[in-house]
């Protein structure tokens, strides 16, 4: 278990580092955060209270939801501290410094959304979500609070590589407009980054790590993995 005020083992986004933001993954020492349906297990629970103890002095909230592979973006306001777990939805917004957003992944992508202001979200982003438009429901919910989304940077976190993810005919279709007879191969992260640039976003990165290729330091589930990894960020209290 975590050490009380340090973080758990992680991957950092380094490049939102010269922003002040708090933004990572973390790696499989870190443990199994997945809460599952029905009661959740005592050891993941803990993690997570030990997660948001690690991060109460600079962010006293901590914001997740029960994941659904839907576009459900909830936005999150100053004025509460604690875990606050809602039920379905797949995306947060936190306009205000010292809320934690988090969302659970295991091959989905972590988009990581952060503005110069202070404002930033973070997005679950299955295939479903891919589909659905998720990203571009979450750089809206930052372009109606009147930030421009030329400001913002928007990071795709560890997730299971183009070479990695098979999928069927009519996933492939909704996924990407073309019709085929047999499975093929798409890069979730590749056809996020289109629809954010379609969104205005000019400041794209992306995380170099495969969740399968790279199944020693990340789990996945396309590798046989039940547990999941956590994606947190969050603008620390002044």
């Amino acid at each position: 278990m975590t050490p009380p005020g340090s973080l758990p083992p992680h991957d950092p986004v380094a490049e939102f580092a010269g922003l002040g933001v708090i933004a990572f993954t973390t790696t499989r020492p870190a443990g199994d955060f997945g809460l599952g349906e029905g009661e959740p297990r005592p050891d993941a629970l803990a993690r997570w209270n030990a997660l948001q103890a690690s991060l109460a002095s600079a962010s006293p909230a901590l914001a997740s939801a029960r994941q659904v592979h839907g576009v459900t973006v909830l936005d999150h306001t100053a004025g509460w501290e604690g875990w606050r777990r809602a039920e379905g939805g797949d995306g947060h917004v936190a306009a205000a410094a010292g809320i934690a957003c988090v969302v659970t992944v295991a091959d989905c992508v972590p988009v990581f959304l952060a503005h110069p202001s202070g404002a930033v979200a973070l997005l679950h982003a299955g295939w479903r979500g891919t589909a659905g438009g998720i990203v571009g429901e979450g750089i809206q919910r930052l372009v109606r609070q009147g930030l421009a989304a030329g400001d913002l940077r928007v990071h795709l976190g560890p997730a299971i590589c183009g070479r990695c993810y098979e999928v069927g005919p009519d996933v492939f279709e909704r996924l990407t407009g073309w019709t085929t007879v047999r499975s093929r191969h798409v890069d979730l992260r590749a056809l996020l980054a289109e629809q954010a640039k379609a969104h205005g976003v000019t400041a794209l990165t992306a995380s170099a790590w495969c969740t399968r290729c790279d199944n020693d330091r990340f789990f996945s589930h396309r590798a046989g993995d039940a547990a999941r990894q956590v994606s947190v960020i969050a603008m620390p209290l002044g």
